[in-house]
């Protein structure tokens, strides 16, 4: 989102995320597919790009 220049807001303006959504984020719990490619469109990216797995 940084380098993007978003911001968390202008996701929750933008109806990307919900107030929720973002919470789960910040938690690092898991989101939908859906969620995924909207973020994914909004930041103009590919999921390798917002997706880490850990071993």
């Amino acid at each position: 989102m940084d380098k993007k220049g978003v911001s968390q807001y202008q996701l929750l303006k933008n109806k990307v995320l919900d107030n929720k959504t973002l919470d789960s984020l910040k938690k690092n719990k898991n989101i939908t597919l859906l969620t995924l490619e909207r973020l994914c469109k909004a930041l103009e990216c590919t999921p390798n790009d917002i997706v880490k797995f850990d071993d």
